[in-house]
């Protein structure tokens, strides 16, 4: 089973295909983990493709279990936030010994791409934002609420966490608004090309996929995307923007 082993976490990963090294972040919220991007064998199929299958013939894509959730595990410190996933996505990439990477995110994904986008502009080549989340103006407890949920699944099945320290993780993630990981003086000067699949729901407003298209300065917006009808285009668009910004071979 393949799994990074950091000093604090151990994060379970799975590749698929060759080519040009793609990370994947999967929805989920705080569960994000790789099997939310395959169809489940009951309820309604995912509104979105399987891209650990659909990218995996032309690049060598890393999908993930975040640290707590799916098959990861790590600690969970007062300090911790966006920037502690952040170390975990590099510290995979530097162990696959990937320098320079396209990023794709679902829902809390997007969040986890554009937190890269800041800190290594220089190792993220594109970036793909689908079904960003962000503040709802009309719910703005929504995150807290979902924190608290899976604050209170942790520490019933980890009695040695510190409360105190998960709750002030739960602080460090969602205190902000707008994207929560970045801010909009950071997104005005992002200089990574981005494609964003607006949302258009309470997690994963369309107000913030606007927002998102109209600062970020290298921008593409597929509107239709979503749902059994539009997969096919939605594939379509995803894969013209990444192969248009795939550095050749050997740059």
């Amino acid at each position: 089973m393949p799994i990074l082993k950091r000093d604090d976490a151990e994060i379970y990963f799975e590749e698929f295909g060759s080519g040009y090294p793609l990370l994947l972040f999967a929805p989920g919220g705080m569960r994000s983990r790789m099997e939310m991007w395959h169809e489940p064998k009951d309820g309604p199929p995912r509104p979105w493709n399987d891209w650990t299958e659909e990218l995996a013939s032309r690049y060598r894509v890393v999908a993930m279990d975040q640290r707590n959730a799916g098959r990861s595990r790590g600690a969970i410190l007062a300090h911790h936030g966006w920037q502690t996933y952040a170390a975990d996505h590099l510290a995979l990439m530097d162990h696959l010994g990937f320098k320079r990477f396209h990023t794709l995110g679902g829902c809390i994904g997007s969040s986890y791409c554009l937190k890269l986008c800041e800190i290594v502009p220089e190792r993220v080549t594109a970036a793909v934002l689908q079904n960003p989340i962000g503040l709802h103006p009309e719910f703005r407890n929504y995150f807290p609420e979902s924190f608290a949920a899976w604050a209170k699944e942790q520490l019933t099945a980890r009695p040695a966490l510190d409360a105190t320290a998960v709750e002030e993780f739960g602080r460090n993630m969602w205190k902000g608004d707008f994207v929560f990981s970045v801010t909009r003086k950071f997104v005005q000067r992002c200089s990574v090309p981005c494609l964003v699949l607006p949302g258009d729901d309470t997690p994963h407003p369309a107000a913030t996929g606007a927002e998102l298209a109209m600062l970020l300065p290298n921008v593409e917006v597929i509107e239709k995307w979503k749902g059994p009808d539009h997969l096919d285009e939605q594939c379509e668009g995803v894969i013209a923007f990444l192969e248009k910004h795939t550095p050749a071979q050997g740059a």
